[in-house]
């Protein structure tokens, strides 16, 4: 039975379970593979300690009892509750089925919530973990069937995951928490993370892009695998990801873990309401796609982000923060509502101004209308900057997307065999298959955009236009004026 197939199973046995939520099932997943990792983590331990003659450097399970007894009645012994060792995956797995649950329930996740940040980079999101399995039986189901799933692998293990996400992306409301992964393997592909680069996502929700950019590298970059020094940078440094909401920040700093990066800081913050001296110019890399949930009040908005672009807009209020955050020579590519490319308050024209009189725009891509259904129609481009302080922007690239592989209505079914979708498809498509999916033909472009896509008319699906006839149409970024201007 393979990964999707058992997948679906223990997706299915929630539902019919009684835990249908997708939020929580995927909330529950994630304790019960984060406490898998904990009994992995120390066995591996304890085999070094074995192989090498040494004390067990490392202790995750204490000896001794866990000191969760049921309160003694008069003249009964002392009930020092479980020993730490029946915490462990191993050895619970094999209790029956109302024994398992209660050592589950009673023990394991107050010892989980209680690690805080001890055992892994990512146990402090486990601080307020709460046991929501509904019964011993369908405990058992799952226990089992997550044991059963080869979790050796982090191809498997990135797979599971990722199957479980997609459920949130179908639960409507839900979906916007999950940005579709053709689109960031698209955004990916076209800044081309380097093992040097260091990635910030102030918005991170499931860590689709930290995941897409580590898996970038692994692909492109293997070698980085070979230096001490960029290994350690790829583990610990390289990526970061900031959230407001707890249960996302679980479920990133997961996603990102059994992708393989154990040290990425996936961290708690509210990125439009904080001072960011401590983050200014610190990173090469952003990525993101935020919410755009309106207006903010001014009282609550970070003071640094107000003296760049003075509005309560989120969208301006990311883009200045996106900005803020980059290096001199830092790059990024950002999905933005389309009122930001024509929007006509103050506002909304000096950001545009500075992007590019004062930084190098150096695309505007405008995507579908259905690209976020089912939970979103609006209409959205990626724009893809570099931050330079100085200016530099001599033409900006537009391209219009006009398919991206899936159908764009409410169902987003798939037009194309899985070999033939995203941005670097295994297969090359035909010139039928090409009319459905253009994000191969973006990317090729893409490369191709101080060169030979100079030379394209602004009637095509792509052109150039030069920063003076943008600046003369008030820097009006919109599809329409740049095949205009």
């Amino acid at each position: 039975m393979n990964c999707a197939t058992r997948s679906t199973g223990i997706w299915n046995d929630f539902w019919s379970g009684g835990l249908a939520n997708p939020l929580q099932v995927i909330g529950q997943i994630t304790y019960l593979i984060f406490i898998k990792r904990l009994d992995e983590m120390q066995e591996l331990e304890e085999r070094k300690a074995t192989t090498l003659g040494v004390p067990l450097e490392r202790r995750i399970f204490p000896e001794g009892f866990d000191g969760r007894g049921k309160p003694r009645k008069e003249g009964e012994p002392e009930d020092k509750g479980e020993p730490y060792e029946n915490l462990r995956w191993s050895r619970f797995k094999h209790f029956e089925p109302r024994r398992m649950f209660e050592v589950v329930d009673e023990h394991v996740f107050p010892f989980i919530r209680e690690l805080n940040g001890q055992g892994s980079a990512y146990a402090q999101h486990m601080r307020d973990a709460r046991f929501q399995i509904p019964s011993p039986a369908l405990l058992t189901k799952v226990v089992d069937k997550l044991d059963k799933l080869d979790m050796g692998s982090r191809d498997t293990k990135g797979d599971v995951y990722e199957y479980m996400l997609a459920k949130i992306a179908t639960a409507g409301q839900n979906g916007q928490f999950r940005t579709p992964r053709h689109i960031i393997a698209t955004m990916v592909a076209l800044v081309q993370p380097k093992p040097e680069d260091t990635l910030c996502d102030p918005a991170c929700g499931t860590c689709g892009f930290p995941v897409a950019v580590g898996e970038y590298l692994r692909k492109h970059h293997p070698e980085l695998f070979r230096s001490d020094k960029l290994r350690r940078h790829f583990h610990e440094s390289l990526f970061n990801g900031f959230d407001f909401d707890p249960t996302m920040l679980r479920i990133g700093a997961m996603n990102i873990v059994l992708h393989g990066v154990e040290g990425a800081n996936v961290a708690y913050r509210d990125s439009l309401a904080e001072d960011h001296a401590e983050d200014a110019g610190r990173y090469s890399l952003v990525l993101a796609n935020p919410p755009f949930a309106g207006s903010l009040d001014y009282e609550t908005t970070a003071k640094d982000l107000l003296r760049v672009v003075k509005t309560k807009k989120t969208e301006l209020l990311f883009l200045a923060l996106f900005l803020r955050l980059l290096k001199i020579g830092g790059r990024a590519a950002v999905i933005v509502p389309d009122g930001v490319l024509f929007g006509s308050s103050k506002a909304h024209k000096d950001l545009r101004r500075i992007l590019v009189e004062e930084n190098k725009l150096d695309a505007v891509i405008k995507l579908p209308s259905g690209v976020f259904r089912p939970y979103a129609g609006v209409s959205t481009a990626i724009l893809v900057f570099t931050r330079t302080g100085v200016g530099g922007t001599d033409h900006v690239w537009f391209y219009d997307v006009r398919a991206d592989g899936w159908s764009l209505d409410d169902k987003r079914q798939p037009l194309l065999s899985d070999d033939k979708l995203g941005p670097t498809p295994e297969v090359a498509l035909t010139e039928v298959e090409a009319v459905k999916n253009d994000l191969p033909d973006l990317v090729k472009r893409w490369f191709a955009r101080d060169a030979a896509e100079r030379e394209r008319l602004r009637t095509a699906q792509s052109f150039c236009v030069a920063k003076a006839d943008i600046a003369a149409a008030g820097y009006d970024l919109s599809l329409a004026q740049g095949s205009r201007a």
